[in-house]
Formats: structure tokens, sequence, C-alpha cells
């Protein structure tokens, strides 16, 4: 997979004709490695923003239409969502930083077995080596993935959350943290994911049948109540001017971003993937960030017509005490972290100003709005 714009507008054009009828009967269905599949695969261009989400919903709708393609239109809104989530209880990252840094230190028995795909469970076993070896897994894979760790393996589900986001390229905070807590029964209290070997031998075709290997009566986990949710906060309007844009990995298409009255006369770009995890982050994610943050600065370069490099973090100081520097808003994450004590100007564009805001409860509440938000923000 090419950590490019162009690699995925190539998949956005290809997958278009699929994202309706197609998609909606086939995407539950995990072939394997190699094997054609209904689902897009373009997490990892919509997760660093090499392509849109308005780019990816307004092909779908030109294509199929909103209706006919609801189900896939969805799946791009749930990642806007799980952002406006977090977004409004950012306490929920900080206390899973917190249990991470603290569980790896010792990490419990069977860890390494997991980790390794040495538990003896053949689907499972199988999907670690694939998410190690490509960085990605079939979405309904990670569920059952997910479902197996917290209840079969009875290991902690910050330490399978971690493993995830070290390893997927399409890895991000809000997705990957609030999946896992919804797996479990934490995020819809009560409500948990039991991966059953019908279901998975079913959708998988037959190639994994773990009939009396799994606990499929576990009981959801619990914990206290995760905080009211916040406000989102309110972005001061930058100054008009000169700037210096910083690119980041969770925002890397500059060309589209709310710059009016600002002067770019600079382009820089801050790479950190192996902040998300004390453990960092696996060589193949490096890799496909760094690429994808070549490509950013390359294609901002052009559009803006000025010099764009990247720089270490040590000279950002340098640079901000003589320059106004803006920015993507980062959202809750590890890039929000790394980039916390330092004075750059966030702008939030209007699809995140749109969503986040709306996502204080469940998705179902949050759905309800989507064809509004289609109609306004598609153009």
């Amino acid at each position: 997979m090419q950590p490019t714009r162009a690699a995925g507008l190539a998949r956005l054009a290809e997958f278009t004709p699929l994202m309706g009828r197609a998609y909606a009967e086939g995407r539950n269905h995990d072939p394997g490695p190699g094997k054609p599949r209904h689902v897009s695969v373009l997490s990892p261009y919509i997760r660093h923003r090499l392509i849109t989400e308005q780019e990816v919903v307004a092909a779908t709708i030109a294509a199929h239409g909103a209706e006919a393609a609801q189900k896939f239109i969805q799946e791009v809104f749930w990642r806007s969502y799980w952002k406006g989530w977090l977004a409004q209880r950012p306490a929920v990252w900080d206390g899973y930083r917190a249990r991470v840094a603290a569980a790896v230190q010792a990490p419990p028995e069977g860890y390494a077995a997991a980790i390794e795909g040495r538990t003896g469970i053949a689907c499972f076993d199988a999907w670690v080596r694939e998410l190690v070896e490509t960085g990605y897994v079939h979405n309904h894979a990670r569920m059952w993935f997910a479902s197996i760790w917290i209840f079969t393996l009875r290991l902690p589900w910050e330490l399978g959350a971690d493993f995830f986001l070290r390893h997927l390229l399409d890895g991000d905070a809000a997705s990957n943290t609030l999946s896992w807590r919804w797996v479990a029964g934490l995020h819809t209290k009560g409500k948990h994911y039991v991966a059953r070997a019908e279901n998975i031998a079913r959708y998988t075709g037959g190639r994994f049948a773990p009939h009396g290997a799994l606990n499929e009566t576990p009981t959801p986990l619990q914990e206290a109540d995760p905080p009211a949710p916040r406000p989102i906060p309110v972005l001061p309007a930058p100054p008009r001017g000169p700037v210096v844009l910083l690119l980041h990995e969770d925002d890397l298409h500059a060309e589209s971003l709310p710059l009016e009255g600002l002067e770019v006369q600079r382009v820089i770009g801050l790479s950190c993937p192996a902040a998300r995890s004390p453990l960092g982050a696996a060589p193949l994610v490096q890799r496909f960030v760094d690429g994808a943050l070549e490509d950013g600065l390359a294609r901002a370069a052009q559009h803006f017509g000025v010099p764009a490099e990247p720089v270490a973090r040590d000279d950002l100081a340098v640079i901000l005490a003589r320059d106004l520097v803006v920015m993507p808003e980062a959202p809750v994450g590890w890039v929000a972290d790394f980039l916390r004590p330092y004075a750059i100007v966030p702008l939030r564009r209007h699809w995140d100003g749109a969503c986040w805001p709306l996502a204080g409860r469940g998705f179902f509440p949050f759905g309800q709005h989507i064809p509004r938000l289609c109609t306004e923000l598609i153009r």
C-alpha cells in the first residue's frame, strides 16, 4: 500500500462502483488476505487525510445516491463520531494511556503468546500474522479478535488496543480506543460483542471454525461511568497575515484547509508515530506515516508555491520564536499530546466542526444527522 494521495484516489475510483449494494451485502465477509473483499481498504488514506471524508462521501453519493449507499456512508461517519465522542471526554484517552503505560511494564501471563500468534486458536493467530505483516485486518475480524482477546484469553483490553495501534496503518486514537471499549461492553454499558465460532465460520467462508475454543457466554466488563461530555472547545480565529503551516499525520491535505486571510510562506512537517505507544510504532507503520508526510509536504509545496520540509521536534521552538505557526487541528490522541507544549494555532475543518458536537451520546442519535450533514457538507 503506497502512502500517497494519488494511491488513495486510485483506490477510491476503483472501489466506487462497489459502494452501494455490493458493500452492504458483502462487507462482513472476510475471505482472507489477498482475496477479493467487498470493503474499500480506504481507511489508511482517510485516517491520515490523504483523501478527505468529503471526497469519499461525495464520490459515493454521485455514484449510488445517499440511500442506496447508506451503509458505506455511515462507515465514513463512524470515524467522525468516534473523534467527536472522545473530544468531549478526553479523560477516557488519558486513562487508557496511563493504564497501557503501567501494563507494559509487567504484562500478564499469556500476553507474549497472544502478540506472537501462539495461542493455538487458529483464526486469532492468523489475524496476528496478517496484522503484523500487512498493517491491516478486516473490520469484522478486528471485532472477533478483540472479543477473543478480552473474553477468551482474558487479557486487558488496553493492551490489545495498544497492540492494534502499534501495527495498524489506519490506527487512530478515537476509532481504536473506543472500538475496543465497545467490544468490551464499556462504551455502551452492558452491551458487549461476543465472537462466536458459528459466526466466524460463516463469514470466513469456512476458513476458520473455532468450535469449543472460545468463551461464548462472557459477561461484559465493568468500570466507572465515563465523565459527562464537555462542550467542544471553541477555537479562536487565527490572525491574518504570513504564517508557517505545520502538517502532521492526522491531516495531510493542506490543499483544502481553511486558510482564508492567511499567507502560507513555508510548510513544515513533523512526524511522531512512535508517540502512539510506550512501545513505539511498528516499522511498517513508521514507514507509512513518514511516506504520507513526505507526500503531503510535496503537494503543499506545489499548491502554495513555497518551500516545504520535515523538521525535528527540537526545531519547533526556534521556528515559533520567529514565526506564527498554524496547523490542522489534531483531535484527541497522541499527536495532540505531542504538540500540546507548543503555541501553535489550530485550524478546525468545517467537517469536524459540524460532526464532533453531535457525538455526545450513541451513534444512533448521531446517525440521524447524517442526511443533513451530507447535504450541508457535500458541495
